[in-house]
């Protein structure tokens, strides 16, 4: 059983749900810590190959592409990577720093990732489950495989700020604990640009989560899986709240998404509507303990402003494209928070609730978006359903756990 393994070090305590220093409910007067000793965590490694080879219950084969098969080295050599600081600039970043395994392979502390020395990346980091499947990747859909987008964090100089894909070559190619290894996973290749793309690509490839209470009650035939109030919210989904237009349900799998962009209005909220820079904002100081600031006296404190993130635009240079963003999946979406390319929601609820409203109303907006008049009990039901979304995942935290870390000056 899984709870031994978490138990297999006498004493240790295994961190595995969420982040170390875990804040919900900070604004509540009776707020108590739970902050958790993270050298007390137990790994068990796993064998990522055959989540893939056998995909739990509720998804389709994982793709594999024809010039990237998948193999234990190279998947081994893609989880290395993955936790090594020491492919960005000053060796401090890695993609789990952003990528959190316990927090969902996302951020639920941060609206907005954070990329070298603090620099503001300006986007929520999307998690990396069930990313095999994605056809398009990033918020604005500037990707279209795992192989390619491996390398754009680390040469953004807001992320991991390498200055070339030489520079993070070179370095590779001198770290002695690599010595060997892209030649064992690549028929004797050293690290090449490909090369570090197909391992990195084949470890988030495995990352594949499922066989939660919904596809045990839709998919395979268990009548008690699922609660009455989460049922109910799937009759809305799946008609009068129209959300499976976007957040696809298949016949025998589902990945709760169409991988489209959409403009739902958040962005344009943010760059357009001046009620929302005008108003005063409140502001938690201590537990149970608030202040509200003006906009002048917040800015006065907070980092200089971005400029608009006009999503798609930015790629196709298109006016249609404004404030389009891609559909996340829905799998596993109660680890995720906060929501929306920019972490701008933070409960289900208050996405239920944005979607109730019609999102934010724009010129661009998608059609099929409207005020759907949700009643407190059926909007309780469409987060009970959220929420039932959350597949078997502790294995992959665990896993990542017992990762080998790379880290500046040492292992």
């Amino acid at each position: 059983m899984l709870a031994a393994a978490l138990l297999c070090a006498p004493g240790a305590i295994a961190v595995v749900d969420g982040p170390g220093d875990d804040r919900t409910g900070y604004e509540r007067p009776d707020y108590q810590t739970r902050s958790r000793a993270l050298a007390a965590r137990v790994g068990v490694e796993a064998d990522l190959s055959a989540r893939v080879r056998t995909p739990p219950l509720g998804l389709p084969p994982v793709p594999e592409p024809a010039d990237n098969p998948l193999t234990a080295q190279k998947i081994a050599l893609g989880r290395k990577l993955f936790f090594d600081r020491r492919l960005s600039l000053n060796g401090t970043q890695s993609c789990a720093i952003c990528h959190i395994p316990e927090q969902g392979f996302t951020s639920n502390e941060l609206a907005t990732a954070v990329g070298l020395e603090g620099r503001d990346v300006g986007r929520n980091t999307p998690t990396l489950y069930n990313v095999a499947y994605r056809r398009v990747l990033f918020h604005d859909g500037r990707e279209r495989t795992l192989e390619h987008q491996a390398w754009q964090p680390m040469i953004n100089p807001l992320e991991m700020a390498n200055p070339s894909i030489g520079h993070v070559l070179a370095r590779l190619r001198d770290l002695p604990d690599y010595a060997g290894l892209f030649e064992l996973a690549l028929d004797g290749r050293p690290a090449t640009m490909d090369g570090v793309g197909m391992a990195l690509a084949s470890y988030q490839r495995t990352l594949v989560s499922a066989d939660s209470p919904f596809d045990r009650w839709y998919f395979g035939g268990d009548a008690d899986a699922l609660s009455k109030s989460a049922q109910r919210g799937f009759a809305l989904f799946t008609g009068d709240a129209g959300c499976h237009a976007c957040h696809i349900v298949g016949e025998d799998h589902a990945l709760f998404t169409d991988d489209g962009l959409h403009n739902t209005g958040t962005g344009y909220a943010r760059d357009m509507a001046p009620t929302h820079a005008s108003a005063p904002r409140p502001v938690t100081l201590a537990p149970g303990v608030f202040g509200t600031l003006s906009p002048a006296a917040l800015a006065s404190v907070s980092r200089p402003g971005r400029s608009h993130d006009l999503g798609r635009y930015h790629i196709t240079g298109d006016p249609a494209d404004r404030w389009r963003f891609r559909t996340p999946s829905l799998r596993n979406v109660t680890l995720t928070a906060p929501y929306m390319h920019d972490g701008s929601l933070r409960t289900l609820a208050e996405v239920v609730d944005f979607y109730d409203r019609g999102g934010e109303p724009n010129p661009l907006q998608d059609p099929r978006l409207r005020p759907l008049g949700l009643t407190p009990e059926a909007r309780s039901d469409l987060v009970a359903f959220l929420e039932s979304l959350t597949g078997e995942y502790r294995t992959l935290v665990l896993d990542a756990f017992a990762a080998p870390i790379g880290e500046a000056g040492g292992r």
